[in-house]
């Protein structure tokens, strides 16, 4: 497995909620309407976990929010499902594995996403 990209973004959960209230048209330009659902904290973390993933891609222009979705793996993990824009970068870029962590606490969200191929 080589390593194609790694991203990591940070998020201040009061001043993300203040954005959202400012412009509630944000909420469903950035999340699907299962996240879009969530509690502020984990609103963040999946804010922090799609930069996170844009930076790992390389940040390419044109990836639209709501193509990557961070849910819950039956085993707990959180995991990204991609389609649309993002899963076409990630296929022109022959990635074949996606890893997520994410942490919100102390009023800050964080995500990592590293980017593997064979």
């Amino acid at each position: 497995m080589a390593i194609v990209g790694v991203g990591i973004d940070v998020v201040d959960v009061a001043r993300f909620e203040q954005t959202l209230e400012r412009t509630p048209a944000l909420r469903e330009r950035l999340f699907t309407a299962d996240e879009a659902q969530l509690p502020i904290n984990s609103l963040a973390a999946r804010f922090a976990a799609k930069e996170a993933l844009a930076k790992a891609l390389g940040a390419p222009a044109g990836l639209h929010w709501t193509d990557a979705t961070v849910r819950k793996h039956d085993d707990g993990r959180p995991e990204l499902l991609v389609q649309g824009t993002v899963a076409a970068r990630v296929a022109a870029l022959g990635i074949d594995t996606l890893h997520l962590s994410l942490s919100h606490d102390a009023g800050i969200a964080s995500a990592v996403v590293i980017a593997e191929s064979e």
